[in-house]
């Protein structure tokens, strides 16, 4: 008896460029678990083959005649939520699209294939997250408060200790996010945090947290102090570590080679963290695909650093927590809502 194999995740390309839906089309077919069922070159002529065609996910152009694509997002997901993956210009401008096309309810942004990012790492990544994508429900979108309503003051906790948060998340991980930081005290431990983003995007990324969070956030600089009140962000394209000077944290922002396939890397920053931080850290991983930053929690739970695994459950994409649990890298394993209160708890 043989046995069945799973259908292709069927798959609409957008694309104002025909140079790029050629490209994208080429090489997504040449993945046997995807099928490109068609192309277009607009939101119009997409809103038609959407209803014909019924894809599993969507790969969107966000600079495009007619209608933008986070317009047509805006328009598309309140009537027919469904995965959609994003490709936006490697520029400020992009960043800033990106994050308002997450807000519109995206799953998912990166690079357009080109520039500094070559055809064949973005079609390799492309495939992954076509994937993962195909695997989730989209939930109708909430409009995020722009400041949290209520938030706990734990200032005992912070002048009576010396903590650091070390948070690391991919996919699903600018909403994951956005939720766990709104819920932080403005007083909160100083925090570091590697997502899986491009430069430009992490700047954009950043001042988004700035204005919806009660701590300051910044994309990190090289020497940034690591102070209670201040959420440092690794900038895209650049790996970020924890160093110590006496008795203050800082960071250390350097090029190198990928690790785990990403820059930034989660395994990075929490093996610098386990290293120089230990017993004073608590260090959180959230939903992503891959295993990025499993060995660099474990090492921090050998340190003596508490660890957390967001659940399977909550993620968008259970991989990296899952393969963090599966080593034995988290002590605790909770829901997204209660990973800001398990943190401060543990603090």
């Amino acid at each position: 008896m043989s046995l069945a194999t799973a259908a292709p995740v069927k798959v609409l390309i957008v694309d104002d460029s025909a140079i790029v839906r050629k490209i994208l089309t080429e090489e997504l077919s040449k993945d046997p678990g995807i099928e490109v069922v068609g192309t277009a070159p607009d939101p119009y002529i997409a809103r038609d083959k959407i209803i014909a065609l019924n894809p599993d996910v969507l790969t969107l152009d966000v600079e495009m005649p007619r209608m933008d694509g986070v317009t047509f997002l805006q328009k598309l997901m309140p009537s027919r939520p469904m995965p959609v993956i994003v490709l936006s210009s490697l520029t400020p401008k992009g960043g800033k699209t990106a994050m308002a096309a997450i807000d519109a309810g995206a799953f998912d942004v990166m690079c357009k294939p080109g520039g500094s990012f070559s055809v064949g790492d973005a079609c390799i990544e492309l495939k992954q997250k076509v994937k993962a994508a195909s695997k989730v429900k989209m939930a109708p979108v909430k409009k995020q408060p722009s400041k949290p309503a209520q938030v706990h003051n734990y200032s005992a906790m912070v002048e009576t200790t010396h903590k650091i948060f070390a948070i690391g998340a991919s996919t699903g991980g600018v909403q994951a996010l956005t939720a766990v930081l709104q819920t932080m005290p403005a007083n909160v431990p100083g925090t570091v945090i590697v997502q899986h983003m491009p430069a430009h995007f992490t700047t954009s990324f950043a001042q988004r947290l700035n204005d919806m969070c009660q701590p300051m956030v910044k994309e990190a600089q090289d020497g940034d102090t690591i102070t209670p009140g201040k959420i440092l962000l690794a900038p895209g394209g650049f790996h970020m570590m924890v160093k110590r000077s006496g008795a203050n944290y800082y960071v250390s922002i350097q090029d190198g080679p990928k690790v785990c396939r990403q820059k930034p890397s989660v395994d990075v920053l929490f093996k610098s963290v386990a290293r120089y931080v230990g017993a004073n850290a608590v260090g959180a991983i959230l939903t992503g695909m891959g295993n990025d930053g499993a060995e660099g929690l474990l090492e921090m739970r050998n340190a003596g650093a508490s660890t957390i695994g967001q659940d399977e459950k909550s993620c968008v994409v259970y991989g990296m927590p899952k393969e963090a649990a599966n080593i034995g890298a988290c002590e605790h394993v909770v829901s997204l809502d209660n990973v800001a209160k398990e943190m401060l708890k543990l603090a």
